[in-house]
């Protein structure tokens, strides 16, 4: 597996990470207990199995857009094998044309999932994987703020970066 994905300006990564922190803290999973090299805060844009090499170049074309402002509004639950807690990112044109711009430039790209497709895309930023169904109280408990409710988070996607699951690889995608 093959993905674009947005990371986060340094606030907000540190925003992020405190909260994965402060779930960790309170013995429930979180992104934290995933130490590996290229686990950061980030909102994935594109999943396919691979990706055409020409789409390459429009990639460094998007990624000259960036910096652009994302919000990170309520928590959400997402299904699947195990249920993933994540912030959803509250969409705006500028998220959009970029998430549109990268979709353009990966057509043709191999066994692309639909869930990154333009009109099925739900982008989020993950806090916790394997989350039993029974933690999820204590779990938004832990994100709450004194006013009982899960703070929105403001900042901006400043980097587009690939991975490639089966070389465990992770690369900027430079404009320069």
């Amino acid at each position: 597996m093959q993905s674009v994905e947005l990371l986060l300006d340094p606030a907000t990564d540190a925003a992020v990470r405190a909260e994965w922190a402060a779930l960790s803290g309170a013995g429930l999973p979180s992104q934290a207990d995933h130490r590996g090299e290229s686990n950061a805060p980030h909102v994935s844009v594109a999943v396919a199995d691979g990706f055409p090499e020409e789409g390459e170049d429009a990639l460094v074309a998007t990624a000259r857009a960036l910096p652009v402002p994302v919000r990170l509004g309520p928590p959400v639950l997402l299904g699947g094998r195990r249920l993933v807690l994540a912030r959803l990112v509250v969409v705006d044109r500028p998220v959009l044309d970029l998430h549109a711009s990268v979709a353009t430039a990966l057509t043709g790209s191999t066994g692309p999932s639909p869930h990154t497709a333009p009109g099925r895309w739900v982008p989020h930023v993950t806090l916790a994987r394997g989350l039993p169904a029974e933690a999820l109280a204590s779990a938004l408990g832990v994100l709450r703020g004194a006013d009982g409710a899960v703070p929105e988070l403001t900042g901006e996607a400043v980097e587009l970066r690939r991975w490639d699951s089966v070389a465990r690889r992770a690369w900027s995608v430079h404009t320069a």
